[in-house]
């Protein structure tokens, strides 16, 4: 024990054990710092593992997305090709002019009838008996003779045709 005694006494014992104490300070708290930068470590790689995850999952939702979108333009893209060619189509059928002339005609037969004094009811009488005409002609003898004598219908006037400013009655 005098040996302890004697060494306690020493400054050389009195250095080391103070140089030790400061060792094992650093050593524990290099130790602790160590063991919290691994776990920091661990937490941020699977955040990281939680983040790639999400990012993988957000861009196949974007794909997805995306690709619905593509393939409805293009759905839309033929479906308005298909549009245009029919619409072309139709407006070269046969008859489409003539329609669209009829359709002219019309419009100008109400402007007249809105426009022009005692139109109107000339029209009116001479289109009452046009349409009579054309049911006489649709059923009975004159549907007959049409179909059998196409050019001998046609021909002859008929006597209940009125000029527009003419008296129906007769001349005066």
């Amino acid at each position: 024990m005098d040996i302890l005694t004697h060494a306690l006494q020493h400054p050389f014992t009195w250095g080391l054990l103070l140089g030790l104490l400061v060792t094992a300070f650093i050593w524990k708290s290099g130790f602790t710092a160590r063991r919290h930068a691994v776990r920091e470590n661990k937490r941020v790689a699977a955040e990281m593992k939680e983040l790639q995850t999400h990012l993988g999952t957000q861009l196949k939702i974007n794909a997805t997305g995306n690709e619905a979108v593509l393939t409805e333009l293009e759905s839309l893209r033929r479906q308005n090709e298909m549009l245009r060619v029919n619409h072309a189509t139709l407006q070269q059928k046969p008859g489409r002019a003539e329609q669209r002339l009829l359709q002219i005609q019309d419009l100008a037969i109400r402007a007249m009838r809105e426009q022009a004094p005692g139109f109107a009811p000339a029209w009116e009488k001479a289109l009452r008996q046009a349409e009579a005409e054309v049911e006489a002609a649709e059923s009975g003898f004159k549907k007959l003779v049409r179909r059998v004598l196409p050019g001998l219908a046609n021909a002859a006037p008929s006597p209940t045709t009125v000029i527009v400013g003419e008296d129906p009655s007769g001349p005066a």
